[in-house]
């Protein structure tokens, strides 16, 4: 199921304060209770219910399950996270961060949908397009002449 039309169908039938859950199907998952560590690379879906510690998580697209822990920077199309991350995230696509997500690392994605109640510590970057210097950027539209 993919998870963002999902998340736009609860939000218009059962508004944006209520609690979801987003399930994808996962061609591989670790489960509750499990470990695994080291770099892992997937084709495909993964979800997490588990504990997964690593140098990186490179996958199609990734949920994290509720009671799900990774410590590794991902870097995915789209990611879910309802659990705990600890490492940076990248999505080509969007990360979708459900009520009890708690992320300590910087984001990068060109869409990035927070519910109320997470927990995030660390930078931002949201842009469709590769930026150098978004600093530059930003200040050289600020100063252009109307």
């Amino acid at each position: 199921m993919y998870a963002y039309w999902y998340l736009e169908y609860i939000w218009q039938h059962i508004g944006r304060n209520n609690t979801v859950q987003i399930n994808i199907e996962a061609n591989t998952v670790i489960g509750e209770g499990s470990q695994f560590g080291g770099r892992f690379a997937i084709k495909g879906n993964l979800r997490i219910d588990g504990k997964f510690e690593g140098e990186s998580l490179l996958v199609d697209h990734l949920q994290i399950g509720s009671k799900g822990k990774v410590k590794s920077n991902i870097s995915a199309t789209s990611v879910v996270v309802e659990g705990v991350v600890i490492g940076n995230i990248t999505a080509a696509t969007r990360i979708l961060l459900l009520s009890t997500a708690r992320v300590l690392g910087n984001i990068k994605t060109p869409e990035l949908i927070i519910q109320d109640g997470v927990v995030l510590e660390g930078m931002c970057t949201i842009s469709h397009f590769e930026l150098d210097n978004t600093k530059s950027y930003i200040e050289s539209l600020y100063n252009a002449e109307e």
